[in-house]
């Protein structure tokens, strides 16, 4: 059996997280903002909220996998292990309670987006704990008083 993760299925990962993460940032707060801020008769704000962390995990994980940094690689896994128990268990309890939990990005999984809240994390784990992935955020970066190698 062919290895299935290959150098250019790592690659191609790392392109629909590229795409994916900042795109999500942006839906899922302007689904929160206008649930918060400029939907009529909204009495529940807890979905708004929930989608508004979202976001912020989301845009926390687009910046943190740009920043080749040690530091930003701690802060990337924490983003989507906390991003994949946020869909686990946001959408294992809209199924069970539907009226606790209402719309957000995490409902059901993540169906309004098409299952990507619960594939993504995935994708940016296995991207991030890639071997050379990993390596460019821990390699020593040449400083400007010292000529690159």
């Amino acid at each position: 059996m062919r290895r299935i993760l290959t150098p250019t299925v790592i690659r191609a990962i790392g392109q629909i997280l590229a795409v994916s993460y900042p795109l999500l940032a942006l839906s899922a707060g302007a689904r929160a903002v206008y649930q918060l801020f400029f939907k009529p008769g909204v009495t529940d704000y807890f979905p708004p909220a929930l989608s508004a962390v979202a976001a912020a995990i989301y845009l926390v994980a687009t910046v943190a996998f740009v920043i080749r940094q040690p530091w930003a690689w701690f802060v990337s896994v924490g983003a989507l292990s906390f991003e994949m128990v946020g869909v686990l268990l946001v959408g294992t309890l809209s199924l069970v309670m539907p009226e606790t939990i209402g719309r957000t990005v995490w409902h059901d999984f993540g169906i309004d987006y098409g299952f990507l809240p619960l594939v993504q994390p995935l994708l940016g784990l296995v991207w991030l704990f890639w071997p050379e992935n990993r390596k460019q955020f821990f390699s020593p970066r040449p400083t400007s008083s010292q000529p690159p190698r």
